[in-house]
C-alpha cells in the first residue's frame, strides 16, 4: 500500500481514475505472443518493491502468486527490490536476460515504468500488480477507491460513536507515499465520503509508506494543532500503527482511525480500541486475480477487464472488505493472519488474549 520517474510524472500516474466498470475484453498486447523464445514462453518474471511499506509481500504475495503460476504449469522468477530503485532496475535485466514470457511488476518509486519500457520492446507484455503505473499492458489490484471510501467511512463511524460532528472535528489526514500510484486513488475516495460528511482536515501532512515517519508527522501535526485531535485518516495500518503510538504516549483514547491491509498491527489495534477498522485486502484473492491474467497471456489468451484506468489500461479489480472488532476472527479463519500473533501480549494494559476470546478469535 517507486525514482526513475519525476515526481511530477508520478504524480501523473497516481492520478489515474476509474473510467468504466464495464465487462470488457481487451485485445492482447502487442507482440505479447511470440514475442518471447519457446523456452522462455512459459516463464513469469515477478518484481516485489520491499518489505517494509507492508509484510504482505513477502509473507503473502510471494507465496501464492508463486504456488499459483507453478501449479498453472509455469516455471517462476520472483525477487524482491528491497526498496532500492537500482536493485530493481538490476533484477529486471537479470530476468529479461534469461528470459520472460510475462513480467508482473509491484512498482517501486517509478522503476516500473523503464522495466515496462524495455520488456516491451521484446515483445514481453507486462502486468501492473496492485501499483499502476505508466506502460503497463493490464493492471490488476483492488478497487482503490472503493478502499480509500471504506477507510473514509471509518473515520465517519469513528466519529459517531464518539458522539463527535463532522463538520467541526479535527481531523487529520495521514496519506501513503504519492509516487505510490494508488495513494491518490485512497485519498480521492476518503475524501469523496469525509467532505461530503463536513469534515475539513486540521492538517496533511506529506504522505509517506513508514510508521515511524508517520510518527513523526503526526506528532509534530498535532503539537502546532493544541493537542487536539478527534480523528485520523491514516491511509495504511503500518501508517495508523505510526498515529497510535502518539495517541497512547498522550493516553488520547476514542479517536476514530482508519487503516487498510488487515496486518498483524492492525488487528490488535482493532481489538484494542485503538483503531476503528481496517480494509481487508485478502492477498488470496488479488494474487488469483492477477495469476488468471498472466495464465491467459502465457497461453496466448486475451485476458477480460472490468474496468479502465484513464489513459485505457484495463483493470481487473477485485473487492476490498471493511473489518472491524467483530470480523478480526474472519481474517484470522482465513489464513492472512495467525492468531497467535494477534492474541499475545498487551496493549496500553489491554490482553489481547482477552480480547481475542470477547470477539471469537482462535
Amino acid at each position: 500500500m517507486k525514482k526513475s520517474l519525476s515526481v511530477a510524472a508520478a504524480l501523473g500516474a497516481a492520478a489515474l481514475l476509474l473510467a468504466g466498470c464495464s465487462s470488457t475484453s481487451t485485445p492482447a498486447p502487442a507482440g505479447s505472443s511470440g514475442g518471447a523464445a519457446p523456452a522462455e514462453a512459459g516463464r513469469a518474471c515477478v518484481i516485489l518493491p520491499d518489505a517494509a511499506s507492508s509484510p504482505r509481500w513477502e509473507n503473502f504475495d510471494r507465496k501464492y502468486l508463486e504456488e499459483g503460476l507453478t501449479g498453472a504449469g509455469f516455471e517462476v522468477d520472483i525477487q524482491n527490490a528491497g526498496g532500492d530503485t537500482s536493485k530493481y532496475t538490476t533484477i529486471a535485466d537479470q530476468q529479461l536476460t534469461k528470459g520472460c514470457g510475462v513480467m508482473m511488476l509491484v512498482d517501486y518509486n517509478g522503476a516500473a515504468v523503464g522495466v515496462a519500457t524495455k520488456a516491451k520492446a521484446q515483445g514481453i507484455p507486462v502486468i501492473a500488480y496492485d501499483r499502476p503505473f505508466k506502460g503497463a499492458d493490464y493492471y490488476v489490484s483492488f478497487d482503490n477507491v472503493e478502499v480509500g471510501k471504506l477507510e473514509g467511512q471509518t473515520v465517519l463511524d469513528g466519529l459517531k460513536a464518539a458522539n463527535k460532528d463532522p463538520k467541526t472535528a479535527a481531523v487529520f489526514y495521514m496519506g501513503g507515499d504519492p509516487t505510490d500510484g494508488n495513494a491518490a486513488m485512497f485519498l480521492k475516495g476518503a475524501k469523496e465520503v469525509m467532505e461530503a460528511a463536513g469534515i475539513k482536515p486540521v492538517a496533511e501532512p506529506p504522505g509517506v509508506w513508514d510508521g515511524a515517519k508517520t510518527q513523526t508527522n503526526f506528532e509534530q501535526a498535532l503539537t502546532a494543532n493544541g493537542g487536539k485531535v478527534d480523528g485520523v485518516w491514516a491511509a495504511n495500518d503500518t501508517n495508523a500503527d505510526g498515529v497510535i503510538k502518539v495517541l497512547q504516549d498522550r493516553d488520547l483514547k476514542g479517536v476514530a482511525v482508519s487503516g487498510q491491509d488487515a496486518n498483524v498491527e492492525g488487528l490488535r489495534n482493532i481489538l484494542t480500541g485503538w483503531q476503528t477498522a481496517t480494509v481487508y485486502k485478502p492477498v488470496k484473492d488479488e494474487a488469483e486475480a492477477a495469476i488468471k491474467v498472466a495464465t491467459d497471456l502465457l497461453n496466448g489468451s486475451t485476458p477480460t477487464a472490468d474496468q479502465k484506468l484513464d489513459d485505457g489500461t484495463p483493470y481487473i479489480s477485485v473487492t476490498p472488505q471493511l473489518v472491524g472488532p467483530d470480523k478480526v476472527k474472519d481474517v484470522v479463519a482465513a489464513g492472512d493472519a495467525s492468531a497467535s500473533d494477534v492474541c499475545t501480549g498487551e496493549i496500553a494494559g489491554v490482553s489481547l488474549a482477552d480480547k481475542c476470546t470477547e470477539f471469537g478469535v482462535e
